[in-house]
Formats: structure tokens, sequence, C-alpha cells
């Protein structure tokens, strides 16, 4: 044996190995480094490595074999009394056993470098016995996710569009990663008994379904932030990511000492996430946080959270003047509190652009919680809706895509990007948002019925949307929005007993609209008493309404859609001066040049004024300004709309249809 090596030696076989290795090393190191770079597939550098690993034994099988000469290559000539045979199959073994162990520590390496830094978390499954407590795991992965979302290195999908992954063990990581865009994945389950929790989670490299690390936590309930400090540094190290100084502080700073606290605030956390209006989800997490605040007035996280919500509330439901007050006075304390709390900054911003629209100082807080959350998809959606009403269209619609990139299955931000679609009338894109939608939200009506939306904008379709509220019992529809948009639908089509019917079912005084205004029910049956003919009945209807809606807009004064709607009641009664003047008020408090997005539904509503009271000159001005603006009028709606009759007849109609058919 000793003379086979001596053989190696007089054949220069040490000397190529060392060279080979050294020359496949720097080609790995220049891999790792620049297929990234060019945004190779993983799959490329693991290819390089496996070739050069096979072609290891090759090169000492030629150096064996062949030797470098002033002649050039020649063989090698064997010394007498050699065993060759025996001598290549022993360097081919040694050449397969280096390769086989290099390949065992580098393979796995090249298999985590060309991960991508971006990251999924996925719902944490809850081991906890009482049910109750799930709540608690879905708080949990919602604080590591948005512990990871600090990090500017990092891509980090936001919670909304991991939820339909919920107990979806079946499906791949990589199938999972390809939807959702990244290179890992990180799952997990929580059981907390009492004071005691237990965390388990695993990284998962999502382009080959390996995992890259497992941990397991078992802690008091006190010590959960540090378990979510150390997951965040530990997936940073794992893909790659730089952690900032000032990173690394926002990531080690506890939100609250106060673990009843904690609990309390996950619990309101849950409600505000659900994004489903038509459940009162905000409502529930509001005296949530508050309890939790209460229990600890220093956390300003929670004061953050408050506010947002209330502001939600104020803008999309109840603009009532106490919701504002208060979300301003949470998102100021949460400041006061924490003066970098990116989401103070964030409430602060909501503050500004749902309760006084003041747009520019909404956006100038908005950036900066943006900077300080760069995956942050309610950052840019809100600076894309704010952009909307300032009718900076094309920006808009950059920001809206940009948040729908970083959180693809998150329901708020496709319908606010599908509404701008249907606000440009680009009404096939918009339908393919709400297909996304349906597939993120399968329990849920509201795809159906957007999609319906478009339909009827579109082509006038009125299929859709029937055929999904059909089948919706009234007890399910305590506000009325879906019995309203029914009834509307009936209307379009004019078949006023189906409308009146359903309209009766209803049991409410008031009707959930698509505005902050409730619409009467007596005005709804007063319209359709007066489509069919039957004056006397359709006036006592308005009468009746013009009382509650004069109650409404006491409580809200300055709420434009309050004061359209009581216009048109007033209209309806044939009360012309007082109705011209609250649609021109509706008007003055959101005029198109303030909001470029819900201010044409005020210029539509004094249009349907002045058709009403006779006055055809101002109603046609508004009707082709309305027909040619992002979300004013569509011809397919205008057609189908007996609101409009009172114009139908006279040619300017026709000839605006025949305008706009031909320029669409």
């Amino acid at each position: 044996m000793t003379g086979f090596f001596e053989e190696l030696q007089r054949r220069k076989v040490y000397r190529v190995a060392a060279a080979y290795i050294i020359a496949a090393g720097f080609i790995i190191q220049i891999g790792s480094a620049v297929f990234p770079a060019w945004e190779l597939p993983n799959w490329t550098l693991r290819l390089v490595i496996v070739l050069l690993l096979a072609g290891f034994p090759i090169a000492l099988i030629l150096a064996w074999a062949y030797d470098v000469t002033p002649q050039g290559i020649q063989a090698t000539p064997a010394p007498p009394g050699t065993h060759r045979r025996r001598n290549v199959i022993a360097l081919t073994a040694i050449g397969l056993a280096i390769s086989a162990v290099a390949g065992f520590f580098l393979y796995p390496r090249a298999s985590r470098r060309g991960i991508e830094k971006s990251i999924a978390v996925l719902p944490f499954q809850s081991l906890s016995d009482e049910k109750e407590n799930a709540y608690f795991a879905d708080g949990i992965q919602d604080d590591i996710l948005t512990n990871l979302s600090k990090i500017g290195d990092l891509k980090v999908i936001s919670r909304m569009s991991v939820m339909s992954y919920r107990g979806d063990a079946l499906r791949k990581a990589r199938e999972i990663g390809k939807a959702l865009g990244v290179g890992a994945l990180l799952e997990g389950s929580v059981r907390r008994a009492g004071n005691r929790v237990r965390v388990s989670v695993q990284l998962i490299n999502a382009n080959n379904d390996e995992h890259i690390w497992a941990e397991d936590y078992d802690r008091d309930l006190t010590d959960v932030f540090a378990i979510q400090t150390d997951l965040a540094q530990k997936i940073a190290s794992s893909l790659q990511a730089k952690l900032s100084p000032n990173e690394k502080a926002r990531l080690d700073r506890r939100p609250t000492e106060n673990s009843d606290a904690y609990l309390l605030f996950l619990q309101a956390h849950d409600y505000a996430n659900r994004m489903d209006v038509t459940h009162g989800t905000s409502a529930k997490a509001v005296p949530l946080f508050e309890q939790a605040i209460k229990l600890d007035p220093n956390f300003a996280l929670a004061y953050a959270d408050l506010s947002i919500a209330q502001s939600w509330l104020y803008h999309s439901s109840d603009p009532l003047p106490a919701w504002r007050e208060k979300a301003r006075l949470n998102a100021d304390e949460a400041l006061r509190l924490q003066p970098d709390l990116p989401e103070g900054h964030l409430a602060l911003g909501f503050s500004y652009y749902y309760g006084d629209r003041d747009y520019q100082r909404a956006l100038a807080e908005f950036e900066i919680a943006k900077r300080d959350l760069p995956n942050e998809a309610k950052a840019y959606m809100a600076i894309g809706a704010i952009q909307r009403r300032q009718g900076k269209w094309t920006e808009s619609t950059a920001n809206l895509e940009k948040a729908a990139a970083l959180d693809p299955k998150n329901v708020s931000v496709l319908t606010n990007l599908g509404y701008s679609y249907m606000a440009l009338r680009n009404f096939e894109a918009a339908d393919k948002i709400f297909d996304r939608l349906a597939a993120a939200a399968p329990h849920s009506l509201e795809p159906a019925l957007l999609k319906g939306g478009v339909a009827v904008l579109w082509k006038g379709d009125l299929s859709v949307v029937e055929r999904q509220l059909s089948s919706v019992p009234p007890e399910t529809d305590p506000g009325g929005l879906m019995t309203w948009v029914r009834v509307w639908c009936l209307t379009l089509e004019r078949k006023f007993p189906e409308a009146l019917q359903v309209l009766q079912k209803f049991r409410g005084e008031t009707m959930s609209t698509t505005t902050t205004a409730p619409s009467p029910k007596a005005f709804v049956e007063g319209m359709i008493h007066l489509l069919q003919g039957d004056n006397a009945r359709a006036q006592a209807e308005f009468e009746r309404a013009r009382v509650i809606s004069e109650k409404s807009l006491q409580e809200v004064p300055e709420d434009p859609a309050r004061h359209a709607q009581h216009g048109l009641i007033l209209a309806a009664l044939g009360r012309k001066q007082e109705a011209i003047a609250e649609g021109k008020r509706a008007v003055e408090l959101l005029p198109e040049s303030q909001d470029a997005f819900d201010g044409p539904q005020g210029t539509a509503a004094l249009a349907q004024i002045y058709a009403w009271t006779g006055e055809s000159d101002e109603a046609f001005g508004l009707l082709d300004h309305l027909l040619g603006i992002p979300n004013g009028l569509t011809i397919p709606l205008l057609k189908l709309d007996p609101l409009w009759d009172p114009l139908r007849k006279d040619p300017r109609f026709q000839a605006l249809i025949d305008k706009y058919a031909a320029s669409r």
C-alpha cells in the first residue's frame, strides 16, 4: 500500500487533487454570489456542485494515467511489478469517497444559500385544550410576522394572504411558496396551558420542501416576546437578511409587561383582522383594546391599533364625531408613549385620512410608517387610496398593486385595487381581481357581489347579483345591506312587485347602503310605489322617510351622503328648492376637487335631483360630465336605471348614450 501512495506522488495526483479542490471551491463561491444576482433558479448552483463532485474522481484517474511533458500529454509509464487494475480501483474509490464527503457538506449549504430573502408565516396550529384559545395561536403568528416585517432586507407576506392555508397540511411547501412568491415558509403550533406556552416551529425551504431547522420553546407566558424576537433573528440569519441596529432594537422592545393585557390585545387583534364590516368586527375589537389599555396604560401598540379601529368605524359605517375624536386622541397617546412607534404613525395617518380628509398630513405619516415597516401592505394601500382621491390614478394604481404584491390574498387590498379598476372602467381587470378575491375569501359573499357589480356596470348583466342573493335569508342580513342591493337589482330589472316583496321581509327602519348614509326603508318602498304608478302610497312613504332622514342628518350634519339622500327624498316629495339646496350642500361638503373617488357620488345625486325636479338642462350637463370621469356613471347602468326615466324621452338622453358608447 506504501507503494501505491508513493506512486500517487510520482504521478503528481496529489498536486492535481489540490488544484482541483481549490478551483472547484472558487467556482462554487463565484456561483453562490453571482447566480442569485442573475436570478438563476436554485437548482443551477446545485447542478454545478454535482458536476464538480462527479469530475473529481475523473480528474484523479486522468492525473494517474497521463502526464504533461515538454513533448505534450503522454501516458505515464507504469513501474514493473505494479497492480494496475487494483490501483485504478483504489484511486476511483478514494475519489468517490472524497466527493461524497464534500457533497454531504456542500449540497445542503447550496440549497440554503439560494433561498430568496422572502418568507410567509403560515397560520399556527392551536393545540390548546380550550377552543377559545385559538386566537392565541393566531396572535403569536401575527406578532412573529409583524417582527419580521420590520426587517427591511426581508420580503414578508402579510397575514391576510396566508390565512387561507390554515389547516392545509396536504399542500406542499413548494406549491405554497410559488403561490405566495416566497423562498421560505415558517409553520408551527402553539399550546397554552395557564401561564405556560409551548411554541414549536420549523423553517422550510419553499424551493425544495427541505426543512432548514426546527425549534421548540417551552416558556412562561411572560417570555413570549423573547420567543418572537429570537425567531425573527434566527430567520433573518438563515435567509442571510441584514439586520440594522435600529431594526434589532425594535425587535428587542417588548410592547407590554402585562400578560393579561397582552391576551386581551390578541383577542382584539383577532377581531380587527377579520375585515368584515357587515359583522361589526371592528366594533367588537374596540372594548377589548380598551380593556388591555386599562390593565397597562403604557401599552402604546394597543393605543395605536385602537385608534385604527375607531378611524375605520368612522369612515366605513358610523361617521359620528366621537369616533373621529377618540381615534385622534389614541393615536397621539401612542406616539407620546413611544414616538418612534411605526404603528403609531400608521394610526395617526388614518386619523388624518379618514377623520379629517387631510391628505398631506396623512401621506406624511404613512411614509414614516412605510419606512419602518417596509413590508406593511396597509401603508401602501392607504397611500394608493389617498392618491386615488387626489385624482392621481396612475400613482394610486401602482401603490395598490405594490400592496397586492406584498399581500396577494389580502381581502381589503384586493377590494381596493378592484374598486380602482372599476372606477377607471377597466372592468376586465377588476373582474380578474375579484376572482382572486373569491379564491382568498371562499366563504364570503362580498367577492360575488363585487363581480355582480362589475357585470352590471360593464355589461348591464344583473343575473350574477340576483343568483348570489336570492338564497340569502333575511335573518342573516340584520343591517339590510344585502336586501338593499337585491331590491336595487330587481328595480333595475323593473320587477317592482318582486322588489316590494323582498323589501317587506326586512324588519328594520333603516337599511345599510354602500355609503355612510343609512337609507330609510320607507324611501325605498316609496320609490317602488312611485315606479308602479301608485303616487298616493309613494308620497306617504316619502313623508315617513323625510322624518327619519332629518333625524339621521341631525346626528351627523357634516356627512355629504346624508345631505344627498335627504335631497333625493325632498325631490320625491316635490320640495324642489329645498331638494336642490341639499344636493348642492352634499357637493360642497365633498367636491370632486377634494375627492375624485367619492365626490362623483354627490354629483350624481344632484343630477338625479335636477332630473326629478324638472331641471333637465342642469341634469344633462352633469350627466355628460359623469359619463366622462373616473368613478362616474356607465352607459349600461344609465340604460337600465328607472330613476332616470324623467329624462329618457328627451333626445339628449339618446345622444349621450351614442356619444359615450362610441368612445368606450
